[in-house]
């Protein structure tokens, strides 16, 4: 299972203290050796200011070494520059704390800064001074803390800058204090902030190597939908309705454009939550999610592939039984293993079998239930029992029958009327016929103008195009111009000339 485990891939695109339940959980599982798991949470934790739990890990890796003196000083540090940060912050919450000065404050920003400036005399610098407090409450592990000052610090900045940076801030606060409706809310504004292009900060890598703006904002949109959606997996799969917001969120086009091209990995758990959400599906696109999915995961299998995509492949695409038990035994194995699907294992079995269930009995009109439980990795009276419930809490009742003497499954599935499949053969054959014929006059126009061209003398074409340039001139445009003067010609053409006695003028 260390062949499918993706946290050395996911981790570039996540923040240290993020990563760490990660660490946490490989720890847990035994697939590396412990002192290399410790080794990489020590690096982790001593570029933080969590001095305490920097000293735990160097004690578990150097048993016998004495804490170097850089943890005292840093401990100090530490210690100094919260108290700073926190007297700074404090003039600022002492203000927006005063039932009379939130009574006052409205939904306008810059109305807000006026008023506190005008009555309070607070300025732009005062009101960051949140922001760097709830940046530091959050680098030494005080999350519930760094999501309050960040809380605030967001109602009244209007610094798009810091503003983008106190979101992801925010939102990892909330993931890790376990809040996962706040976490949620936080999630759905930070996508807002990142798909509108105005708000998305050009990477600094941007800057003096010769790439415009517009490249540069693109490139920025592209970075953040990564990290979003790495980072929205934890709220996704703790959230009572986190996977159908997945499904909706990671087959929009924009973010399935960017799982194609930055994080194809990302594919595992949008297959999973395909197949979770199969009975709590509630719209019509996430009840047909896993045909979308399916087919992004042939487009994709030569970037990524692991027993889960497999699993689906196998099924619907090869329609491969065999194959497709194979992989959802391993399937079983990785998601008890899977630091975010750990938890959802009987869903995932349970909604698979029953679409190895549903594709099985579309092909079959009998089928031996010990069969069937073999292909669904259940023994004989596993299988009996599950296959019960589901012609029973299904639409295949209707259509199945079990002959116990036997031990099989009949489906007895109506043939549709002739009538009927006629007339679903040929629904929209007539606006589909008359879109041809629309089509095909336009054509034989564009060829009859187009000989007609060719046949017309060169004068009269230099005439016509001397008509059309004043027609540009003019009120419609020179091509308008020249279709009146072909009507024209044509009606000259039709009208018999005047009787030579008719003066006409």
């Amino acid at each position: 299972m260390a062949t499918y485990d993706l946290t050395q891939r996911m981790i570039p695109y996540l923040d240290r203290h993020l990563a760490f339940p990660l660490l946490a959980h490989l720890s847990e599982q035994e697939f590396f050796p412990a002192k290399q798991l410790q080794e990489a949470q020590y690096e982790l934790a001593r570029r933080t200011n969590m001095v305490d739990y920097s000293v735990s890990l160097f004690e578990q890796l150097h048993p016998d070494e004495e804490v170097p003196e850089e943890f005292g000083s840093k401990r100090s540090n530490v210690e100094t520059t919260n108290e700073r940060l926190q007297k700074e912050a404090q003039v600022v919450l002492d203000v927006i704390e005063n039932p009379e000065v939130a009574q006052a404050l409205r939904q306008d920003k810059m109305q807000n800064l006026n008023y506190l400036r005008e009555k309070h005399n607070l300025t732009h610098e005062e009101i960051n001074a949140l922001y760097h407090f709830g940046q530091f409450q959050y680098t030494y592990g005080n999350y519930s803390g760094a999501a309050q000052f960040l809380y605030h610090f967001l109602v009244l900045s209007t610094d798009p800058e810091l503003n983008l940076s106190a979101q992801w801030g925010k939102l990892a606060s909330d993931i890790l204090s376990g809040d996962w409706q706040t976490a949620k809310d936080e999630l759905d504004r930070l996508r807002e902030a990142i798909d509108n292009r105005s708000t998305t900060l050009v990477p600094p890598a941007a800057a003096g190597v010769g790439i415009d703006s517009a490249s540069s904002t693109a490139l920025a949109q592209l970075q953040g939908r990564t990290w979003y959606l790495h980072w929205s997996l934890f709220v996704y799969f703790n959230h009572p309705e986190g996977r159908h917001a997945l499904l909706e969120v990671f087959l929009s086009p924009a973010y399935l454009n960017t799982i194609q091209t930055s994080c194809p990995w990302i594919l595992r758990y949008l297959a999973a939550a395909a197949v979770i959400s199969r009975k709590t599906a509630t719209s019509g696109r996430i009840r047909h999610a896993v045909k979308e999915v399916v087919r992004v995961v042939q487009m994709e299998n030569y970037q990524y592939h692991d027993p889960i995509t497999d699993f689906l492949k196998m099924l619907f695409i090869d329609f491969d039984f065999e194959a497709a038990q194979k992989e959802l035994g391993e399937a079983e194995k990785l998601i008890e293993n899977d630091f975010f699907l750990q938890n959802f294992k009987d869903e995932f079995l349970d909604n698979a079998r029953y679409f190895i269930s549903e594709a099985y009995c579309r092909i079959h009109r009998q089928i031996d239930i010990a069969d069937l439980s073999a292909r669904l990795n259940l023994s004989r009276e596993e299988g009996e029992k599950w296959i019960v419930n589901l012609i029973r809490d299904t639409r295949m009742g209707a259509d199945a029958k079990i002959d116990l003497s036997r031990n099989i499954i009949v489906i007895d599935k109506p043939h549709a009327p002739v009538y009927q499949s006629v007339i679903e053969r040929t629904r929209g054959l007539s606006f589909r016929t008359q879109a041809l014929g629309v089509a095909m006059q336009r054509r034989a126009m564009g060829e009859q103008v187009q000989r007609e061209g060719e046949r017309r003398p060169r004068g009269e074409r230099g005439e016509r195009g001397e008509r059309g340039e004043r027609g540009d001139r003019g009120e419609r445009g020179g091509r308008d111009r020249r279709d009146r003067g072909q009507e024209r010609d044509q009606q000259e053409q039709a009208i018999p000339p005047p009787p030579p006695a008719v003066e006409v003028a």
